[in-house]
């Protein structure tokens, strides 16, 4: 909340509102208005910094992905302890595991990251090149040491889609999910890790 109309208005500041606003109300009924109204701010001071609606849940998405999905990532890519497939599949589970805690404890921002990745093809395309560069790097250090670590890291992250794209959260709520993942994971890591 600003605390009064001369302070300097912060896109982060925004966003952070973007995100208590859109937890409050939900993706379909949040304004700029709403925004605005929880920084004690006119929307047009939000105009300011984005020029839509579509702009601002995009870069609440960015930041969003950002802090709860790719700063955890990193911490598994760069935990010294994990070695070869092992260290590639922890990274995947860790992706499984975030989206899946964030599509039940976080609706309404999992909502906006569902709808952005299915408006925003660069945001997603970005983000996933992020982490297809980190799973990549983790391949190359497997004893197999593949050619094309980079083909293989996209078809990993392609064949493992049903556990972290948001189009499959319904899925991810089944009891048997955790056993299919386990299924897939040992076909790749037979396949193409070892």
């Amino acid at each position: 909340m600003m605390k009064n109309s001369s302070e300097v208005l912060t896109k982060e500041q925004i966003l952070t509102a973007t995100e208590e606003t859109l937890r409050r109300f939900g993706v379909a009924k949040t304004s700029i208005t709403d925004v605005a109204k929880a920084l004690n701010v006119s929307h047009g001071t939000i105009y300011r910094h984005f020029k839509s609606k579509k702009e601002i849940f995009e870069a609440a998405t960015e930041m969003w992905l950002n802090e709860k999905i790719l700063k955890p990532l990193t911490d598994v890519y760069h935990d010294s302890s994990l070695k070869g497939a092992a260290h590639v599949k922890a990274y995947i589970e860790k992706l499984f595991e975030l989206k899946r805690y964030y599509a039940g404890k976080d609706e309404e921002l999992f909502a906006m990251y569902a709808k952005v990745t299915n408006e925003s093809s660069k945001l997603v395309d970005e983000n996933i090149d992020q982490i297809v560069k980190q799973l990549s790097e983790l391949i190359a250090r497997c004893p197999v040491n593949p050619s094309d670590s980079e083909q293989l890291a996209k078809a990993v992250f392609y064949a493992t889609e049903r556990f972290h794209h948001p189009a499959h959260a319904n899925e991810w709520k089944r009891d048997t999910i955790e056993q299919e993942f386990d299924m897939v994971w040992n076909v790749i890591e037979k396949g193409f890790l070892k």
